[in-house]
């Protein structure tokens, strides 16, 4: 963490899962100050009130509002943009709240960050930015080009880097399936999958936040950084889950198991990296990088220069990656907080009601 000693780190979106990791990972740390940047002054209390540190500072804004942005970003260092609207039935009901949110937000933190000299910027984004078929994704897509395109703008010896990470399913996050399927068992309902088929790349948060540190270590300009990822299906999933709650009561263990069918925008299995994508990432061993298309404004090499390897080369997906099964799942899903707290292997700090990572 030497890197970040007495610097000043501007989390957007910070009172999300991805905020509180990184705060378990830094608070310790010899880091200056970490600015939690929100429009939800609940969750901030709830923050304040969990970590108790004085290096923590909060900020209420929205991304939408460059003015407030710009009073967050002064003094700041670096930045995590993880501020978003990421569910994708909402997203897919208000398409133009995620592009005001996803595109227009990341934007403004984007040119606060240059106009006020910030080091780094890391970009968050999602594996459903990859051949996107929902307004979050496509949302998504859209933010992760406005970064790689200012990035690109910015160049190699510019004063501010900006890159993008993109992972996929975190485990246990804020609105994700498991902490639902944890409520279901304990309300004696049937655990309701779409399909036990589909596939998702199962990563932690502390995974996330591995990603993102090594994105702000490593990259350049127009970066984006993905990470190797195993993947499980659905019915591993929720077999896994059972057996683990077994433990708490042997009733969990009987959970019904009920298909409910493909929820509209979503998709049987996850792209992470793109067959475009992978003709030109560079394999760090447990990340990919992948250079931004360096082509300048001179359009017609768009339509003149083809590159025949995308044709043989396959996308990254969640189908194609490592599968977990049961056993392997289950130890994955003891890494999570919230399940240690409910096996009585960590000491509970959050109600049920904010159960989650």
């Amino acid at each position: 963490m030497s890197t970040f000693t007495n610097k000043t780190l501007l989390i957007t979106g910070g009172t999300g899962s991805f905020g509180n990791a990184v705060l378990r990972r830094f608070l310790d740390s010899d880091i200056k100050e970490i600015r939690i940047f929100s429009r939800d002054e609940k969750k901030q209390d709830d923050m304040r009130h969990a970590f108790q540190a004085a290096k923590i500072k909060y900020y209420i804004g929205d991304v939408r509002n460059k003015d407030s942005v710009d009073i967050a970003m002064r003094g700041v260092d670096y930045v995590f943009a993880a501020a978003a609207l990421k569910q994708v039935p909402s997203c897919e009901f208000f398409p133009m709240e995620a592009v005001r949110t996803n595109i227009e937000g990341t934007n403004n933190v984007l040119e606060s960050a240059i106009e006020h000299g910030v080091k780094n910027v890391v970009v968050l984004s999602t594996d459903k930015a990859a051949y996107p078929i929902n307004s979050m994704g496509m949302s998504k897509a859209l933010m992760e080009k406005v970064a790689i395109a200012k990035g690109r703008e910015l160049g190699d010896n510019a004063q501010t880097i900006i890159c993008c990470t993109r992972y996929g399913n975190v485990m246990g996050s804020r609105g994700s399936v498991i902490p639902l399927w944890v409520d279901q068992m304990e309300e004696g309902k049937p655990i309701t999958i779409t399909d036990p088929n589909m596939t998702r790349f199962m990563m932690t948060l502390d995974d996330a936040v591995d990603l993102v540190i090594y994105a702000f270590t490593n990259g350049r300009n127009g970066d984006l950084f993905v990470q190797k990822a195993p993947a499980a299906t659905l019915e591993t999933l929720a077999i896994a889950l059972k057996e683990v709650y077994a433990q708490v009561n042997p009733k969990f263990g009987e959970t019904e198991v009920k298909s409910i069918g493909t929820r509209h925008g979503e998709k049987l299995y996850e792209t992470l990296v793109t067959r475009e994508e992978m003709v030109r990432a560079i394999d760090m061993g447990d990340y990919y990088r992948i250079p931004c298309d360096t082509r300048d404004l001179n359009y017609d090499k768009f339509f003149t220069q083809g590159n025949e390897d995308i044709s043989r080369i396959e996308d990254y997906h969640s189908h194609n990656t490592y599968r977990l099964d049961v056993e392997e799942m289950k130890s994955l899903l003891l890494k999570l907080r919230f399940i240690q707290e409910d096996l009585g292997l960590i000491k509970k700090n959050k109600t049920k009601e904010i159960r989650s990572e």
